[in-house]
């Protein structure tokens, strides 16, 4: 059902104020994080738009409030959500008080690029200002890791001994597309911050691979079997993502130059 096809069902301030409100309660029984932040002034622009069925209107506004979500610190995940949350709402007889269920796969695609596209071109902006984390897993760059390689190979020719190793993790992501995907990268940079939180550098080089580098000690064989377990649970909860395949997880060895390691970054991430 597209907007138009749906705001016909409702009107005037009474219908705005209604509509906020359902859509409120759909969102956060959703599993909306935090409740305060819910309110902005681009919610009654949007139910306002949605309301006077002005397709270009609710473009901009849907637009807008994507935007003010990304500055507001609302992932993509949490913002694709609330859109769900409205538009099951909106699909809803009118008169309904049932409880909505909502589907970020069940977006009309105008509603889901406008918002998209707004809370993007937040995270864009951030990006160029902030180089060393990726807006959407929140895993540090390859850029970044470059240049952390680099300083563990220093550190080596001072010291003379090589501590560190590279842990990977890819996912088969050739049966998944579009949101699917970042959906399943969103998960696996949920579990890679979970099992390494100890100072380790935690990366993204690819659209489907990550890497951490770490210092070897006693237990780093129990954390790679930690991540293998959890990604996979992680992976399996939701069912747009199982077709992922098995996570892959292996250990490599520091190659013996900074100039193989980085070429060896540069290869997966392919």
């Amino acid at each position: 059902m597209g907007v138009r096809e749906a705001v016909t069902r409702r009107s005037g301030a009474d219908g705005s104020r209604a509509l906020r409100s359902r859509w409120r309660t759909a969102t956060m029984a959703a599993g909306w994080a935090f409740p305060a932040d819910w309110p902005l002034a681009e919610v009654d622009d949007v139910c306002r738009a949605v309301l006077e069925e002005d397709e270009d209107a609710a473009d901009a506004a849907l637009y807008r409030l994507g935007a003010a979500r990304a500055e507001a610190g609302a992932e993509l995940g949490e913002t694709l959500l609330d859109l769900a949350a409205l538009h099951a709402v909106l699909a809803e007889p009118p008169g309904s008080t049932g409880i909505v269920s909502p589907s970020a796969d069940a977006i009309p695609a105008p509603m889901l690029r406008s918002t998209a596209l707004g809370w993007g071109e937040v995270m864009s902006t951030r990006a160029s200002t902030c180089a060393a984390e990726d807006p959407l897993t929140g895993l540090a760059t390859c850029a970044y890791l470059r240049t952390r390689l680099r300083e563990v190979y220093g550190e080596a020719r001072a010291t003379g001994r090589r501590e560190h190793v590279l842990v990977f993790v890819g996912l088969d992501l050739t049966r998944t597309s579009g949101w699917s995907r970042v959906v399943a990268m969103t998960l696996l940079a949920d579990a890679l911050k979970e099992v390494f939180d100890g100072g380790e550098t935690v990366a993204s080089i690819g659209s489907s691979v990550a890497c951490v580098l770490l210092r070897r000690d006693r237990h780093l064989a129990r954390a790679v079997g930690n991540l293998r377990v959890l990604t996979a649970d992680r992976l399996a909860v939701d069912p747009h993502v199982a077709p992922t395949g098995p996570v892959e997880v292996w250990l490599e060895e520091l190659p013996p130059t900074c100039e193989d390691a980085l070429a060896l970054i540069a290869g997966l991430g392919r």
